[in-house]
């Protein structure tokens, strides 16, 4: 496998991120194998998608 990671791996290390969860040793192979950039994209879009998530979950509770 080449040295950077793909977007999948990128996206699974947000995830993990997010939960607050993840063994060392992974946490040390994503520091090696994932691009930063991709991770900051990432992180900009589920950060974004969770902020509307939390609006409309917002939104329908109070038409309710």
């Amino acid at each position: 496998m080449s040295k950077k990671g793909s977007l999948l791996r990128s996206v699974q290390a947000v995830a993990w991120s997010f939960l607050g969860i993840r063994k060392s040793s992974e946490f040390q192979e994503d520091v090696e194998k994932v691009s930063p950039l991709h991770v900051l994209g990432v992180g900009l879009v589920a950060g974004l998608l969770f902020v509307i998530g939390l609006i409309v979950l917002v939104n329908l509770v109070v038409a309710k």
